[in-house]
């Protein structure tokens, strides 16, 4: 939490691409996603799509959603799947023609408000949480099938659903409520619905945005505040620092993280560039 010691010095994390002059500008970058060839994918402020180079050497916005863009999900078929407050809705990128079109703004008789973080399961349905509003608790986590057709998949009141991500086997989503200063996970039962909620990691001090596995099942969580990221092991009840950022300048409000490796790749709401972090393949 606030007062952890980091495992890493803030010096270890490095600038993968600086956008704050580059033409085009990387727009206060909220989400970061990893596409198999590599290349790294972000959203801007102003519903910018941008693809950077896997070596960081060029940044190119490739469309728009005309919105405000959330966090940003690669679908099985490659189309990349933004969630947009301005519109209240998942749009989606066709990645070949540059083309968006609106995939999903709402189901069971509920339009979304703040749908902020998409995740696929391992058979292809789409997860969205909706933050709702803040300060005023509601629903909850959707599900989408591939043609768009949905159902709101846990219907009870989450205080700001933030992040969410599944681990290793797909039994379980985990789920940031930002200003509750909470990681929970919600069981998938075998009919596919929403199990009871389970409490597991309290951060006092702490707004929890962006959640990530990594390969030995590690959940990483990345901090709007502190400016910082947090890691924890199963079975996910303490954590750790894993680096922070006291001068909220190499870390600004990170909001979203993602791997290609063993590299971190880390977005900072709060600045005009992706953040990395190279690390080693396991430590103590």
């Amino acid at each position: 939490m606030i007062g952890l010691e980091p495992t890493f010095p803030q010096s270890a994390c490095r600038i993968f691409f600086d956008g704050m002059l580059s033409e085009p500008q990387l727009d206060h970058p909220e989400c970061v996603a990893v596409h198999s060839n590599g290349s790294i994918w972000c959203g801007g402020e102003r519903g910018q799509i941008y693809r950077i180079e896997p070596d960081g050497s060029a940044l190119e916005q490739i469309s728009t959603t005309n919105g405000f863009c959330l966090g940003l999900a690669f679908g099985p078929s490659g189309d990349l799947y933004v969630c947009d407050a301005k519109h209240s809705a998942v749009m989606r990128l066709d990645v070949r023609t540059g083309l968006v079109d609106t995939f999903a703004d709402g189901a069971s008789g509920r339009r979304m408000r703040i749908p902020n973080y998409p995740a696929f399961d391992d058979v292809g349905n789409l997860y969205v949480s909706d933050s709702n509003e803040m300060n005023n608790p509601g629903p909850g986590i959707y599900r989408f099938a591939a043609d768009g057709a949905g159902e709101l998949w846990y219907e009870p009141d989450v205080n700001f659903a933030n992040g969410i991500a599944f681990d290793e086997g797909y039994n379980r989503l985990y789920v940031a409520e930002t200003f509750s200063g909470r990681i929970f996970r919600l069981p998938i039962r075998s009919d596919g619905s929403a199990g009871e909620r389970e409490d597991l990691i309290s951060l006092p001090g702490v707004l929890p945005d962006g959640l990530a596995f990594d390969a030995n099942d590690v959940l990483y969580i990345a901090c709007y505040e502190p400016s910082q990221i947090l890691i924890s092991a199963p079975p996910y009840h303490d954590v750790r620092c894993l680096v922070r950022d006291d001068a909220a300048h190499m870390l600004c409000h990170s909001t979203n993280v993602a791997f290609r490796d063993r590299t971190l790749f880390i977005s900072n709401f709060g600045r005009w560039h992706i953040t990395a972090l190279d690390l080693p393949q396991s430590f103590d």
